[in-house]
């Protein structure tokens, strides 16, 4: 394993262990940490934020080009994600929603397959 990618792959784990506890802190009124819980909520999205500046880095790779293609696949990415974890929640919590909650989700589905053709291109 490079450097790099150990570095990066600790880096990671740490920022997502800080965001996955923030999350739970703020979304678990049982808890009453709410406002703890977005400070390392965000510590974790710092914490991954600076992963990807240190990767690239370590890897001699240019740094990322704000585009209107980058921040049109971000979006349908994050509204992919959004759309499917709706649809889940749907039919997880009501079953009398069910079919709108599988609507939703495949909905979301095709949106995050609709990231593939955006950022690699229809090719022969």
């Amino acid at each position: 394993m490079k450097k790099s990618n150990f570095v990066a792959l600790i880096l990671g784990t740490i920022g997502g262990v800080f965001f996955a506890l923030g999350m739970c802190m703020t979304l678990l009124p049982e808890w009453g940490l709410a406002t703890q819980g977005i400070v390392c909520g965000v510590i974790g999205l710092a914490v991954l934020a600076a992963t990807l500046l240190v990767w690239r880095k370590m890897e001699h790779k240019t740094p990322i080009k704000f585009s209107g293609k980058t921040i049109l696949a971000v979006f349908v990415g994050i509204l992919g994600a959004l759309l499917l974890g709706v649809g889940m929640c749907l039919c997880l919590l009501d079953p009398a929603k069910m079919a709108v909650g599988v609507v939703v989700g495949v909905i979301g589905i095709v949106a995050l397959l609709m990231l593939i053709p955006l950022l690699k291109g229809v090719h022969d």
